[in-house]
């Protein structure tokens, strides 16, 4: 009988073969990639032809159907059937889906075209978080999926992330069935061991030979997992934004992947920063080995900037360090946090920081030049400057 292994070295060995798995998702992406010229033709177009034999689609009003071109099948029949289409933003830049309206009498030539991506943006319309949207079929595409309903998707996440949206805008429930559409190749056995809590799973698999349901039990995701979003995220995606401040007000735990944490957030957003201005009292440090690690340079500064505005600027991008260090006339000034973590996750959340019409350089002190951080002014603090009064 073999022994069994310590706590640490299976969990070492378990986390090598989570990565030789996910290493071992390229050959399905190269097959999918291979498939879909040949899908786009004629396999996908069967495939989305087998819809019509689910009783959910026949009984189902409001369809959301992602962009994808091996879905524009589905997309067409749903406008055929009379029923409501909605489609993602691409990248959900501009909001969470739109809503496809064909102008009035359209010939199925005109519904076709409405349901290829230039008719995604020529005949649809925004929908607001404040609409009351009861989306009954989700439909989505997939790099692979197994039998069980286990997805892998293209591996930017866009796909679990809108579903999680939609649960947290009330537009879906955990019994909304959701679709898959994808060549026969691309029906693999998936590990479990790949698969997380955001992960969504499908109730419904479609080829162009096969209609399998996959009677999946694996929770879909509840919600918004904020904890999974970065700063970055949050900048580039603005319905984010608003259904994370919705969230708050609600009194959720809506902290981000790479938000300070140690900090009372309320109190970042409300507390005074201090400003440091006046003679400096310790010798100016050389290298940057002597700048502390917890400081962030902040360069580029506009000439009439003012202090008042960069105080601004940091709390609205939840990044207010402890105390600040102003140097105007050189167009710079440096951000002390509590410790080296929470400086590092605040250049993450300023990255593309901006004041007037300058983008503002923002980065670990440390790792400027040494001229960068060399006061040239008299009488204007270091960032390694710690004075007993700091709120002057």
């Amino acid at each position: 009988m073999t022994a069994p292994l310590p706590a640490r070295a299976q969990a070492r060995g378990e986390r090598r073969h989570v990565t030789s798995l996910r290493a071992g998702l390229r050959p399905w992406r190269r097959r999918a990639l291979a498939a879909s010229s040949w899908s786009r033709v004629r396999g996908s177009y069967l495939a989305c032809q087998n819809i019509k034999d689910l009783e959910v689609f026949a009984r189902m009003q409001e369809v959301k159907v992602d962009p994808d071109k091996p879905l524009e099948g589905v997309r067409l029949l749903a406008l055929q059937s009379r029923k409501t289409l909605l489609v993602p933003t691409p990248r959900l830049r501009t909001g969470l889906f739109n809503k496809i309206t064909p102008p009035p009498g359209a010939t199925k030539d005109i519904l076709r075209k409405c349901a290829t991506s230039q008719g995604v943006r020529s005949f649809s319309t925004p929908v607001g978080l404040d609409a009351r949207v009861q989306v009954d079929l989700v439909v989505v595409g997939s790099v692979a999926v197994s039998e069980k309903g286990w997805r892998i998707g293209k591996g930017e996440g866009y796909a679990d992330l809108e579903y999680a949206m939609m649960v947290s805008m009330g537009a879906v429930s955990p019994e909304t069935p959701v679709v898959t559409i994808v060549h026969d190749c691309q029906v693999v056995d998936i590990p479990e061991a790949l698969l997380e809590d955001h992960d969504l799973t499908v109730d419904y698999i479609l080829t162009p030979t096969r209609v399998i349901a996959t009677g999946c039990e694996r929770p879909k995701p509840a919600g918004i997992i904020w904890s999974k979003i970065s700063c970055e995220m949050m900048e580039k995606i603005p319905v984010l934004r608003s259904l994370r401040s919705r969230e708050k007000q609600a009194g959720k735990d809506v902290s981000l992947q790479d938000e300070p944490r140690d900090l009372d957030a309320s109190r970042l957003q409300t507390a005074p920063l201090r400003a440091l201005r006046g003679p400096q009292a310790l010798p100016l440090a050389t290298q940057r080995e002597d700048v502390p690690a917890d400081t962030v340079y902040v360069g580029n500064l506009p000439r009439d900037a003012r202090v008042s505005e960069l105080k601004t600027a940091l709390r609205a991008h939840g990044a207010a360090p402890l105390r600040l260090s102003w140097q105007g006339p050189q167009r710079r000034a440096f951000l002390h946090y509590p410790d080296a973590a929470s400086a590092q996750q605040a250049v993450s959340c300023l990255q593309d920081l901006r004041l007037g019409a300058n983008t503002l350089r923002v980065a670990l002190a440390r790792q400027q030049r040494p001229s960068d951080l060399v006061d040239t002014h008299p009488g204007e603090p270091h960032p390694n400057h710690r004075p007993a009064v700091a709120d002057l």
